[in-house]
């Protein structure tokens, strides 16, 4: 097998997480080389995966702009250019560039027949994306289906040498040593912790025996959040501070994930940390933050929960888990994110350090 094509058109979560199929690709094949065809908004954490040669990108402002030149354009780089294309969605657009890339394609797609079946006439192997399992075991399912034994462990992002001297001279500067992260902000308002709650959990934190990181980005939500935030004794804020690169070494040094349902909390499963997770509609079968000690995520929707190095909270109403963004869909409020309890939240923090300590 001497070229190898793998497919993610989604989130930034999609592609972090499909960094266990591409490591196990890489040791059972022993391919010349893999790369990688994502949208253009994931640049920045498909380039901290391993064994990745080059980084083809889809934009929907180009596409916007004019369709037809940018799929001509990705469709010359990839066209007949590989042994073996892997695609991870079951989109048509993704489908159909699977098929162009090899003669030996590979896909996800949908559980609805009359979706799905010229999908599954022209592909070599197809699955099922099941919204029910966990998004690393539906990447998982193409390695079975090439005869390899599937690892259900999700491995971490990589970072530079110049990232880790970088953030470990800012503790070093601030002295600290061991820390929290809290990660109050994500990619959609619907998925964030209000403001006065938060600020309380933050209250309740700044409390501990433990220095808390606050992290985030530097978009719109993220300097909203910043702006917003109390200053409090043993609190740091990092928001704007760090880059992806810095962030995954960051993560790596810390003691565990305070936050939100956000790659960041991906970033610290696959680091093997603690995690605190706060939860509003999302689907927890798929996306919650996948357990390497246990092999498991959450499989049912509970007030609170905990397998392994892993604990979520969700809100105790009738329709958690919705899986729509926020209530309606309207993009911006969970209700139900606001009716969990700070409270609830600090103290299973609380007792995890007082046993820790022991």
């Amino acid at each position: 097998m001497r070229t190898i094509l793998v497919i993610i058109q989604r989130s930034n979560g999609d592609v972090l997480l499909s960094a266990s199929l591409i490591n196990q690709l890489y040791e059972n094949l022993k391919p010349d080389a893999i790369d990688l065809l994502i949208n253009l908004d994931t640049l920045s954490i498909a380039n901290t995966l391993p064994n990745i040669r080059q980084i083809h990108t889809f934009s929907y402002q180009e596409k916007r702009k004019n369709k037809f030149r940018q799929e001509k354009k990705i469709i010359k780089k990839i066209y007949k250019k590989y042994d073996l294309s892997i695609n991870l969605t079951a989109s048509d657009r993704s489908v159909i560039y699977a098929l162009l890339a090899s003669k030996k394609a590979i896909s996800a797609v949908e559980k609805d027949q009359s979706k799905s079946w010229w999908k599954k006439i022209l592909l070599k192997h197809n699955y099922i994306f099941d919204s029910n399992s966990h998004i690393l075991i539906n990447n998982l399912k193409t390695l079975r289906l090439l005869g390899i034994e599937a690892l259900n462990q999700q491995i971490p992002p990589i970072y530079t040498l110049a990232a880790a001297n970088s953030i470990q001279a800012k503790l070093l500067n601030l002295k600290i040593t061991k820390f929290i992260i809290f990660h109050p902000s994500a990619q959609y308002e619907y998925k964030i912790y209000e403001e006065k709650l938060r600020n309380e959990l933050l209250a309740l934190l700044g409390g501990l025996s433990i220095p808390i990181i606050v992290t985030g980005g530097v978009n719109k939500i993220d300097k909203k959040i910043k702006a917003l935030l109390p200053k409090l004794k043993n609190v740091y804020d990092f928001i704007g501070e760090t880059s992806i690169d810095e962030y995954i070494i960051l993560s790596s040094l810390s003691e565990g994930y305070i936050g939100m349902d956000t790659l960041n909390m991906h970033i610290a499963a696959s680091q093997n940390k603690r995690i605190f997770a706060i939860f509003g509609p999302t689907n927890l079968a798929l996306w919650s933050p996948w357990s390497n000690a246990f092999q498991k995520s959450a499989m049912e929707n509970k007030p609170t929960q905990t397998y392994g190095n892993v604990t979520i909270f969700q809100a105790d109403m009738h329709c958690v888990a919705c899986g729509e963004m926020g209530c309606q869909n309207n993009g911006v409020i969970s209700e139900c994110l606001n009716n969990i309890s700070p409270n609830i939240i600090f103290k299973e923090i609380e007792e995890w350090l007082l046993n820790k300590a022991l």
